[in-house]
């Protein structure tokens, strides 16, 4: 199996999917920004379980740096053949009449721009693998449309975008590009928060885990989704049906 590269895997929803993909047998990157020793932990965690996996710190907004990483991951564990687009950086909320160009542009810079790098840097790789999988981390909140995230969302809608008109440049290549978008996810930086109001919303009745949304990564970067491109997978219980 090619190297899965899984961006912001140092902790929460990045270090479930790492490991997850690692349980499936393949050579794991997992991408920091800042949390070195969070990193370390995860990939020896993947080493201890029998696996293989090497922590890469990147800025994975940086175009040199992006560069860099797929490079090497390559050299530490193998061609780069899934790409896990999951960093995120802060998302402030604020009403319309707050909301700058820069607000916009801050979202944008992981939502578009970093998964364009990571794109074109594995590009080469997973062409001359004859194949690959490209999986951005979307989010519900697109449709749910929350005020006060007008350019959270409107960088997740770009996303979608993206996703889309790649899936139809690049499936003649044997690549498939998808969007796996989860719904609330309690993680670390989440700490005690109140989920009961969000759950009653939940048809299957519960708050979903890391575990949920990783299993469908897998899934997607597996072969069994080998003819499933060019769509958005919404993992939330059932949370925003129509």
């Amino acid at each position: 199996m090619g190297t899965a590269l899984v961006t912001g895997a140092s902790r929460g929803l990045g270090a479930h999917i790492a490991r997850r993909l690692a349980a499936d047998g393949r050579p794991v990157a997992i991408n920091y920004r800042s949390d070195s020793d969070g990193a370390e932990r995860v990939a020896a965690e993947i080493i201890a379980a029998g696996g293989r996996a090497a922590a890469l710190g990147a800025d994975v907004t940086n175009e040199a740096e992006v560069r860099d990483l797929v490079a090497a991951a390559t050299e530490r564990l193998g061609p780069v053949q899934v790409v896990v687009a999951n960093a995120t950086g802060p998302q402030p909320t604020a009403p319309a009449e707050q909301v700058t160009w820069q607000d916009h542009l801050d979202q944008l810079e992981f939502f578009v721009k970093s998964p364009t790098l990571l794109l074109q840097a594995a590009l080469p790789g997973m062409r001359e693998l004859g194949g690959g999988r490209f999986i951005h981390i979307g989010s519900d909140s697109f449709e749910r449309a929350l005020p006060g995230a007008s350019a959270y969302n409107a960088a997740k809608g770009a996303q979608i975008g993206l996703a889309r008109t790649w899936a139809r440049e690049l499936g003649r290549d044997g690549i498939t590009v998808n969007v796996v978008a989860p719904g609330w996810i309690p993680v670390e930086r989440h700490g005690d928060a109140d989920t009961a109001g969000y759950v009653a919303e939940v048809p299957l009745g519960r708050i979903g885990t890391p575990a949920d949304i990783a299993d469908v990564v897998a899934f997607v970067a597996s072969d069994a989704a080998r003819f499933v491109t060019g769509e958005r997978i919404t993992v939330n219980g059932g949370h925003t049906i129509d």
